[in-house]
Order: structure tokens, then C-alpha cells, then sequence
């Protein structure tokens, strides 16, 4: 067997890079924004508005990715990831003009879905499927710090200079810690691009294959409307909070969001990790939904806004669990790849829609039909959940 011999140290190295890759890719360009629009003499919005784009096109390209991951294996993939990565970043910091920089923006788009959760997962299902949710959970409590550590780390960088110069220390981040760490990982494999696993490591999915595109279709649809709740929250949430009078304790109350996740992901870890994933996925629903459900009715209650971020931040974090364990739960291993790039694709566009849907939500209908509009498509999520369950249960396995 040539596979990772430690789960752990793959774990380890994996949760290194999924720090740097979100922290410099993601959580560090709402720091950045502001100087990068004034540079290029737009709007923060229209920057917002590129940065849409780009997910659109992520999106776009995810189902195509998870292909390349089946095919070469998730560690060469997120190899070349990282060189591509710090090849973007490099080109958004040098961009002469509007145009360029678009379009390096894009790539760093594409780039997150080479180096990200969606191809990190993969890795763990491919080095020990029937270990993979597990490693999944402790992969997200240990990625859990990302914002945690580059939300300041960008602020100090960005105070002794440009935001040029911040992706360009981010590129080389990516180059000197993640391009090894994935080399590593791509090098302990075997030369047909597939981690080597023992027969018995196979997973067969729960649902028939009859059932299959019913129930993928079903699972799409439930992890979009879902992920439609959360991104349009978190983009939204200081400014949500602000609006039903909060004020400026809004900001505050929004830091208790990360810790919840955290949190969540380490009860999971010690509490609940051989909960089958479909049942991860409904406490997920059901705790995002009624956190939104507390802060309707409890607003302006400091208490109740302080109970949302917890509440909801739970549900959150184990929501980041659900996208990578519920695939592979109810499809099995072989092709999880694929099978992931394709439910990424769907969550990627609705991320990429949802802060502008909240946004028109609110300025037309107002905050508090918006929000119950929230939480009943946290409700129709969380029925589909419930409908999985009982067609896997009608499964003949």
C-alpha cells in the first residue's frame, strides 16, 4: 500500500494549507477592497460586483475540476493549485488596469476551488474513505482558525503597506507553505493518480442506484438552498444587525459568529462523530433556521442578536462538514470527485447571487419579511434533508 500512511499527518498538513489558502484568497479581501477600489476609481460595490462575477465563473468551472481530481488525484491537483494561486495573486497585485485585474480575480476564484475545502475533501476520501468523515471534521475544526489568523495578519501587513504588496507576500504563502505541503501529499500516491487503498476502504453510498440522480438532485438543491441562507447572512451580518437597531454593538456581536463555528466542529468531533451525515445535515438546517428565527423575533435584543451569531454560527460550521460528508455518505467513493465539483458548481453560483438577493430583499420588502423569507428557505432545506433520509431508507442495501 503506497497511500498517506497517517490520515493524521494529511490532516495536519491539509488543515496548514486550507489556513492560508482561505485566509489568503478569501477572508483577506473585505480588508483589501477598499484601498483596491480606490486604486482602480470605482465603487466599492462594483468591486463586490467583480468579485460575483468571479464566483460565477468558479462556479462555472467547479464540475469540470472535480473531473480532474477523479482523474489525477486530488493532491497533484491542489499542487498545481497553489503555483496557480500565487500565479493570480501576482497578477491582481501587478494589474495595470480595471480589465486585468478582473481577470486575475477570476483566477483566484479558480484557483480556490483547486485548494480548497471541495478539493481537500476529496483528498481524504481518496487517501481513507471510510475514515473520510471523521478526518473531514477534524480538517474543518483545525480550518475553523483561518479567519481567525488572517483577518488580523492582513490588517497588520496591509497597515506597513499597499494591498499590492499584501497579495504579494500572500503569493509567496502559497508557494513556500502550500506547493509543498500538496506536493508532499501528491508524491506519497501511486503513479495512476488514485490514492492506494485497501478493497476493504471502499464506500458504498447508502442510496440505490435507482434512486441516485433523484437523490443527488435533491441534495443540490437542499446544500444550495442551504449555503443561500449562509452566505447571504455572513455578507450581510454587521449591517443586518445595524439595521434592527443594534447600532455599533452590531460589529461585536458578529465575532461570537467564529468561535460558535469552531465550537460546534469540536462538540462534533468529540460528541458526534459517528453521526451519519444526513443527520448532521438536519441539526445543521435546523440551527441556522433558528437562529434567524431568534434574531426576527428577539431584535433589538442585544441577548437575542448575541444568541443568533452562536446559534447560527453553530449550525454553520456544521454545515462545512455536511458538503463533504453527505456526498460520500450517500454515493460512496468512487467517483467523490466529480460528484463534489458538480454540488460545489450549484453552491458557488448561489453564493455568488445570494448577498445581492439579501441585499434586494431588504431594500424592497423590508428586513423583517427578508429574514422570514430566510428562514423558510431554511425550512424547505431542511425538508429536503428529511425526504433523503427516507429514500435512503427505502434503499435496499
Amino acid at each position: 500500500m503506497t497511500a498517506v500512511r497517517s490520515p493524521i499527518a494529511a490532516v495536519i498538513a491539509l488543515g496548514i494549507t486550507q489556513i492560508v489558502g482561505y485566509g489568503t484568497l478569501y477572508y483577506s479581501f473585505s480588508i483589501l477592497a477598499h484601498d483596491m477600489a480606490k486604486d482602480l476609481s470605482w465603487p466599492v460595490e462594483w468591486l463586490f460586483g467583480a468579485l460575483s462575477a468571479a464566483l460565477l465563473v468558479g462556479g462555472l468551472t467547479a464540475p469540470w475540476l472535480g473531473n480532474w481530481i477523479d482523474r489525477y488525484g486530488a493532491g497533484r491537483i491542489m499542487t498545481a493549485g497553489s503555483a496557480v494561486a500565487a500565479t493570480a495573486l501576482v497578477a491582481c497585485a501587478a494589474a495595470p488596469e480595471a480589465i486585468s485585474f478582473v481577470i486575475a480575480l477570476v483566477a483566484i476564484q479558480v484557483a480556490s476551488n483547486l485548494v480548497q475545502y471541495g478539493a481537500a475533501f476529496a483528498l481524504l476520501v481518496q487517501i481513507s474513505p471510510r475514515d473520510a468523515q471523521r478526518n473531514i471534521t477534524y480538517l474543518t475544526l483545525i480550518a475553523g482558525f483561518a479567519s481567525t489568523a488572517f483577518w488580523p495578519i492582513t490588517t497588520a501587513l496591509h497597515a506597513q503597506m499597499s494591498w499590492q504588496g499584501v497579495y504579494l507576500v500572500f503569493a509567496v504563502l502559497n508557494l513556500v507553505v502550500c506547493m509543498p505541503l500538496h506536493a508532499w501529499l501528491s508524491f506519497r500516491r501511486t503513479g495512476q493518480g488514485q490514492i492506494a487503498t485497501e478493497p476493504h476502504q471502499h464506500v458504498e453510498g447508502s442510496l440505490a442506484a435507482a434512486v441516485r440522480p433523484l437523490g443527488f438532485a435533491l441534495m443540490v438543491i437542499a446544500l444550495s438552498v442551504q449555503n443561500l441562507v449562509s452566505a447571504a447572512i455572513l455578507v450581510h451580518m454587521v449591517p443586518l444587525l445595524s439595521g434592527l437597531g443594534l447600532g455599533a454593538t452590531a460589529a461585536v456581536v458578529g465575532t461570537l459568529f467564529g468561535p460558535a463555528q469552531v465550537l460546534s466542529r469540536f462538540i462534533n468531533m468529540v460528541a458526534g462523530i459517528n453521526l451519519a451525515p444526513l443527520t448532521l445535515a438536519i441539526i445543521s438546517a435546523v440551527l441556522m433556521t433558528a437562529g434567524v428565527g431568534v434574531l426576527l423575533a428577539t431584535a433589538p435584543s442585544i441577548a437575542g442578536a448575541m444568541t443568533f451569531a452562536v446559534i447560527f454560527g453553530m449550525g454553520n460550521g456544521l454545515f462545512s462538514i455536511v458538503t463533504g460528508a453527505l456526498p460520500l455518505a450517500l454515493f460512496g467513493s468512487d467517483g467523490y470527485g466529480r460528484l463534489q465539483g458538480r454540488a460545489m458548481s450549484a453552491r458557488l453560483i448561489v453564493s455568488a447571487v445570494a448577498p445581492f438577493a439579501l441585499a434586494f430583499a431588504m431594500a424592497t420588502i423590508g428586513m423583517s419579511w427578508a429574514l422570514s423569507f430566510t428562514i423558510l428557505l431554511g425550512v424547505v432545506a431542511l425538508a429536503i434533508f428529511v425526504a433523503i433520509g427516507r429514500l435512503a431508507a427505502r434503499s435496499p442495501w
